[in-house]
């Protein structure tokens, strides 16, 4: 069941799908739609998941559902990720890519391969006070408190001497 994502208790539990590229306006649109039909459709063994989704940045899926009305299950999980799946095939990008990572330079959005981040680094193109994603987050209250961080305060910390 589909509610609006500011509705959602901050424990609710969140999957961040970052793109490989930035969204159009037009994937957007057709996104937000299949999305919607997706949640509105989405169950546990039957059961209602109260869930909802929002689009960051141009870049970033934040799907999250709120576990303490139905949690979810594997196949729940499964079948979340293979409308993600669809998306890559449809739109010819990348959102199930773990090692690929994210910073901002200025308003701009960069996504690059986990190698390249660590050679930024090296060549001091990346800074301990660089904005990076911290997509390993877990729920949604994270999403304003962990998500974008400066390197140094994130998992990316390892990176730095």
């Amino acid at each position: 069941m589909y509610v609006d994502f500011d509705t959602l208790k901050d424990s609710s539990r969140v999957w961040v799908y970052q793109s490989s590229r930035e969204f159009t306006e037009e994937e957007m649109g057709i996104i937000s739609s299949k999305l919607t039909d997706f949640v509105n459709e989405w169950t546990r063994h039957g059961d209602d998941l109260k869930a909802s989704f929002s689009i960051k940045y141009k870049h970033f899926i934040v799907l999250a559902v709120d576990e303490s009305f139905n949690q979810v299950s594997g196949c729940s999980i499964d079948a979340s990720t293979h409308v993600f799946k669809s998306f890559e095939n449809e739109f010819k990008l990348e959102l199930l890519n773990k090692l690929n990572t994210a910073f901002k330079n200025g308003e701009h959005i960069n996504v690059v391969s986990l190698a390249d981040f660590q050679k930024y680094v090296k060549a001091d193109k990346i800074h301990p006070d660089t904005l990076v994603f911290n997509n390993m987050i877990q729920n949604k209250g994270d999403l304003d408190l962990t998500w974008e961080v400066p390197a140094n305060m994130s998992w990316h910390s390892r990176y730095f001497n």
